[in-house]
């Protein structure tokens, strides 16, 4: 569990990157710090996924932090390229499933005695 979360987010957080990095090349339709923050966080998930699935504590709070500016900068966006509501509610709802296999996946605290 824990190692599809951690890819999960990885890709999550890649793709958001990336998206900002074509939005920039191909002519930006949004302002250049809503991009720069898209590839901040999405970097910052990257690499928090990979915390998340050594167990660094801090991991998935980090992670957590991440998509939750990846969540706002989204809507940003959905603002100015009429994105609608549909697609917030399916990040919200891959965000959650991504953190709920993470949780799911680290070692209880009473198996560690």
């Amino acid at each position: 569990m824990l190692t599809i979360a951690a890819l999960g987010m990885c890709t999550y957080g890649l793709y958001s990157a990336a998206w900002a990095v074509v939005d920039l090349v191909r002519g930006a339709r949004v302002e250049l710090w809503a991009d720069l923050g898209l590839v901040l966080f999405g970097l910052l998930l990257g690499l928090s996924a990979a915390f998340v699935r050594v167990r660094l504590p801090g991991g998935l709070a980090a992670a957590i932090g991440a998509m939750l500016g990846l969540q706002a900068l989204a809507v940003h966006n959905a603002v100015h390229l009429h994105a609608g509501l549909a697609p917030q509610i399916g990040r919200g709802v891959l965000a959650v499933g991504l953190v709920a296999l993470a949780y799911q996946g680290a070692p209880s605290s009473s198996a560690q005695t």
